[in-house]
């Protein structure tokens, strides 16, 4: 696993955030995670933490929803597969990646993350909603 798919798929994102990014309402993201479509992380405190990779899978299943697809359609095009069998591993190296960056290296990455979420043909990331973040 890179280094910066470890760092993609580090739980970051509270639900509201979430909610900004994507335009999606909780009770649809909620959904979106009964189905196994996303599987976000959970804080001490059983809050839903999301990663970029999340964020981009609940923009994906939007785009779809849109085009008329149903849910069964989206889950045969999105595969959801089951996590292998090293879950633990990756966990652990999520853990120690997220240890090793300081806040200035993550902000850094959001930021980043942010500005070219508009290019690479995704939909993008409400830049606006973060950008009060890197003043």
């Amino acid at each position: 696993m890179s280094e910066d798919s470890v760092r993609r798929s580090m739980p970051l994102f509270p639900m509201g955030i979430v909610q900004s990014l994507t335009d999606l309402s909780a009770r649809q993201i909620r959904y979106y995670e009964q189905h196994k479509l996303v599987e976000p992380a959970r804080s001490e405190g059983n809050r839903r933490l999301f990663s970029f990779n999340d964020v981009d899978r609940l923009l994906e299943i939007k785009s779809l929803i849109e085009k008329g697809v149903n849910m069964a359609g989206i889950k045969e095009m999105l595969k959801v597969e089951e996590k292998p069998a090293n879950d633990a591993y990756d966990e652990k190296r999520v853990e120690e990646v997220h240890n090793e960056l300081s806040e200035k290296e993550l902000r850094r990455m959001l930021q980043q993350e942010l500005f070219t979420a508009g290019s690479h043909g995704k939909l993008g990331i409400r830049q606006g909603e973060l950008s009060r973040f890197f003043h």
